[in-house]
């Protein structure tokens, strides 16, 4: 049994996918994390996803790659019967209709609640995490799906042993599963109970030898934050704002648009605050884009636009590539070969999310953001940081075969931002 605090970067690599650099890193199997997860609850387990499909019927896809799905979802219906309570919300309107895997968990005993956030903000609960015994926690990029294990590449954080944490975390659970019963409506404010006093003002601190951490939870979207809480644009205009040297971006999605908004929209929020990091205080920018078949081709314009303003003789750097996941023979599953990351690294902090760069995201979709900032004497404990390994995770992708500057792109079926 573990007894400290840990933090830990997890990963999903896509089967297939190998680099060609050697001695490169890499996050723990994101397998391997929930499976942990599971085997050290002995009370209770609360999971938020946006959707569940843990099984290749359901997308009507016949293939071994699920099997890690299956498997975490035959473990997680046994758990009601060693006593250890389930509970999941997920949302409506879901990306998978089709999927039972629901259905079993409850037949199981597992509760399940379906927060219609449709109708609450027009959004989705679009949030991926899960708190075990109130104690451990996850947060990151991929949903309760087979794909996010085998097929498509993810990224987030697991932390043991912080129950501060997981009790804040847990908050944010709470909201969804209040506003899960049927005909519910926004609390205005948020009762006292969804307070928090851990933000980016007063973070959490933490130590784990002799590094010492900064933690705090943001959330969106607004209308579920109460006015303690940490907006998550809030703190990603944060880091941005207090970067000194560079900034790395790892997103699926980037647009100053509004991604599902009927109208069109143009939402420059974030772009404006890159561009003044790098124009204002000359730090280094590089964004890395994923592009698979399923992209939005609208996003090219824009990441065009921010590079074109690179100019390194007048101490403008802003980079843009798009990393492409092989495809392969993998063509017949729907929603994969695709990097579905959320995260950045600067020279201070680091910041895992769940929510893509665009407008809709942050105001009426419910995402959740993990802000640490690691600060450690020893230069070897600096090497075993959260920190250390997503910059050295990042530069792994961005100096990888996969990685295509926008000029380079050309035709590439695997990638719709490619030229026609």
């Amino acid at each position: 049994m573990l007894y400290h605090f840990r933090i830990i970067l997890v990963e999903s690599i896509p089967l297939g996918v190998t680099y060609d650099e050697d001695n490169v890193t890499f996050g723990v199997p994101l397998e391997q994390a929930w499976n942990d997860l599971i085997s050290v609850a002995t009370e209770h387990i609360e999971v938020a996803s946006f959707y569940w499909t843990l099984t290749g019927e359901d997308v009507n896809v016949n293939t071994t790659s699920d099997l890690p799905g299956e498997g975490i979802l035959e473990r997680l219906k046994a758990l009601p019967s060693r006593n250890v309570s389930v509970q999941v919300v997920t949302s409506m309107p879901s990306l998978s209709p089709n999927s039972t895997d629901l259905s079993v968990l409850r037949e199981h005993g597992v509760q399940v609640r379906r927060v219609d956030f449709g109708r609450l903000t027009k959004g989705v609960l679009h949030s991926k995490f899960w708190i075990v015994d109130k104690r451990h926690v996850f947060i990151g990029s991929p949903n309760m799906d087979w794909r996010a294990l085998t097929e498509v590449k993810e990224l987030g954080a697991l932390i043991y042993n912080c129950t501060s944490l997981a009790e804040d975390l847990h908050k944010i659970f709470l909201s969804f599963w209040e506003m899960g019963h049927f005909n519910s409506s926004l609390p205005q404010p948020w009762p006292s109970e969804y307070d928090t006093s851990i933000n980016r003002d007063h973070p959490l601190v933490v130590k784990d030898g002799n590094v010492s951490s900064r933690i705090y939870l943001s959330g969106s979207p607004p209308s579920f934050c109460p006015s303690s809480r940490t907006q998550d644009l809030e703190a990603i205009f944060s880091a941005i704002s207090e970067a000194e040297r560079f900034i790395d971006v790892s997103v699926m999605e980037y647009s100053p648009s509004a991604r599902f908004h009927r109208q069109r929209r143009y939402w420059p929020v974030i772009d404006d605050v890159i561009k003044r990091a790098a124009f204002e205080r000359q730090v280094h920018i590089r964004m890395l884009i994923s592009c698979g078949r399923d992209s939005d081709p609208r996003m090219l314009p824009f990441l065009r636009s921010l590079a074109s303003l690179n100019s390194p003789t007048y101490n403008i750097n802003i980079l843009v590539r798009l990393f492409i996941v092989p495809v392969g023979n993998k063509t017949d599953i729907p929603y994969a070969r695709v990097n579905h990351n959320k995260y950045m690294v600067t020279d201070k902090v680091s910041y895992i999310g769940t929510s893509n760069w665009s407008e809709d995201y942050f105001s009426n979709t419910a995402g959740v953001g993990l802000v640490v900032s690691e600060h450690g004497q020893d230069p070897m404990q600096k090497t075993r940081t959260l920190h250390h390994k997503l910059q050295a995770i990042f530069n792994r992708d961005w100096h990888s075969q996969f990685s295509v500057d926008l000029d380079k792109l050309g035709q590439n079926p695997d990638c719709a931002l490619s030229n026609p």
